[in-house]
């Protein structure tokens, strides 16, 4: 149900159903207190998961039965779409249209390309607009192929969280104007905001363009992914020098310094071969007391029963990500879907089943 100490609560949002961001943009919003209403086209119920909690679903055929699309138009404070550009103005549902019957409104469109440019007709996903941008080919060990990581980058942090926050900006801006806006997010625009760090490093003359020859990207001995006797993996971020000191003390090793470059490849070698010669439960224990920036590198099962994470209650039953960031006077939560029909009546519209 709907949050009476929500941070957005009040707030009314339809989501026309897509796929990824779009949708963990809603999710954002619903964990906020926003009342959110998905509307999807008539199918069998299709279970989301976390991805689509906090919402109800109205089914509309968008084609035949474009009025009860307006209605909620009319009445809602944020619309979120993710079509191609031009499919909701054939639709009749286009921002212009909607801006001129409702001035209030928020209308946030997510896409991988945006809304103009050569591309922007285009289909894409995740790994393409990283390959576009530069992301792609920096996530790479030397003379390796590029990992796509996940579908976190493009369609999740430059995509969804990039939408919830140009929503909430929109929003924010309409309590002083009383006027709404079209929010165009795009995948591409996202993911370079997020190379942000690495564009400065770059202008600075701090960045190679070879894959894996830099400090944080597998090419410095003192931030990497290391195996251990047993198949399994610690992670080290020992980047300042008290923290590599102390990585040294542990595993017994008297190493070059720290920044010579030309004696990393060297340097990486023996930390693999110290790191090989015990168990990823054994050198969990020995960083245990140590502060060295070494942690174990969990699997998602494993994540699950890890004591930080359950102290926090980052993971709740199902198990799905909690709501974040934690707010100390109105907190974000998960939430379930709700009636419908009660969501429609709140909304002063006719409910689903009087239909």
């Amino acid at each position: 149900m709907p949050s009476e100490t929500g941070p957005l609560a009040g707030i009314k949002v339809v989501e026309f159903a897509g796929l990824g961001p779009g949708p963990f943009a809603a999710m954002l919003l619903a964990d906020a207190g926003a009342d959110v209403i998905r509307v999807d086209r008539p199918r069998p119920p299709v279970d989301g998961g976390a991805l689509t909690r906090g919402r109800p679903v109205l089914q509309v055929d968008l084609k035949a039965e474009r009025e009860r699309a307006w209605e909620l138009v009319l009445a809602t404070d944020v619309l979120i779409e993710g079509y191609r550009p031009g499919v909701m103005e054939r639709l009749g549902l286009g921002p212009t249209k909607c801006l001129a019957a409702n001035p209030g409104l928020v209308y946030g469109r997510m896409t991988g390309w945006g809304q103009t440019g050569p591309r922007a007709r285009e289909a894409g996903h995740d790994i393409n607009y990283l390959a576009l941008t530069g992301a792609l080919r920096s996530i790479a060990r030397r003379g390796e192929a590029p990992v796509p990581p996940l579908n976190l980058v493009g369609d999740y942090g430059g995509g969804g969280m990039m939408l919830a926050f140009g929503l909430v900006t929109a929003l924010l801006e309409r309590t002083a104007s009383g006027r709404g806006q079209v929010v165009d997010a795009a995948m591409v625009d996202g993911v370079s905001l997020l190379m942000t760090g690495i564009w400065s490093r770059a202008a600075q003359g701090r960045w190679s363009d070879v894959p894996g020859t830099n400090d944080i990207d597998s090419g410095a001995p003192f931030y990497d992914v290391y195996a251990t006797a047993d198949g399994e993996y610690m992670a080290v971020g020992a980047i300042e020098p008290q923290f590599w000191a102390e990585l040294l003390d542990a595993l017994e090793l008297d190493l070059p310094e720290q920044w010579d470059k030309a004696r990393w490849p060297e340097m990486k070698e023996r930390v693999a071969a110290a790191f090989a010669t015990r168990s990823r439960a054994e050198w969990t224990a020995e960083f245990a007391a140590r502060d060295a920036c070494v942690t174990p590198v969990l699997s998602m099962a494993e994540a699950v029963d890890d004591a930080h994470l359950a102290s926090r209650e980052t993971l709740e039953s199902g198990p799905q990500p909690a709501a974040a960031p934690r707010l100390s006077r109105t907190p974000l939560r998960a939430r379930t879907a709700g009636d419908l029909d009660a969501a429609l009546e709140r909304w002063g519209l006719a409910t689903a089943s009087a239909r």
